[in-house]
């Protein structure tokens, strides 16, 4: 497993491995409707090209050549924000997300900043990763996001 930074030439392989994890990982919580809406307004070409120029960092993992997860994180006054994080259902429970999580954890402290944070859907069974990884609710969030509302626990971890 190898993580790498990524770039804008790297747009088309987020941009496809947000199209493969985000129907099974939000199917049973989310609907059709609402997920065809983010995955067209968060994860288009277009709008992960304007991510990157508003500031937003993203990492690839790569297994044996293959991508198989990616994260994208910003940092806002003192504090790392992972905005995304995913990985293929084919390679959750192997580490993948663990390993994620350690290398934000080594951009932060490299950074000067001890702290971590992101927001994960009430109902997203990654929940209880995030807390055997360290991270404890701060904040339970109602986000209007256009015509629809996110459901968010607000999560931080001391690194």
């Amino acid at each position: 497993m190898h993580i790498v930074r990524a770039s804008q030439r790297d747009i088309p392989v987020i941009h496809q491995l947000a199209h493969q994890i985000w129907w099974p990982t939000y199917s049973a919580i989310l609907s059709e409707e609402q997920i065809s809406f983010m995955l067209k307004n968060m994860y288009s070409p277009d709008a992960l090209g304007e991510q990157i120029k508003n500031g937003s960092q993203f990492i690839l993992v790569k297994n044996e050549g293959t991508d198989v997860a990616f994260a994208g994180y910003s940092i806002e006054a003192k504090v790392l924000k992972i905005h995304k994080i995913y990985i293929l259902p084919s390679e959750q429970g192997k580490g993948t997300g663990r390993k994620l999580i350690e290398y934000l954890d080594n951009i932060a402290r490299e950074c000067g900043i001890s702290k971590l944070q992101l927001n994960v859907n009430r109902a997203n069974p990654a929940l209880s990763f995030y807390q055997k990884v360290g991270f404890k609710i701060v904040k339970t969030v109602d986000i209007p996001y256009f015509e629809f509302v996110l459901n968010d626990y607000v999560m931080r971890k001391e690194v």
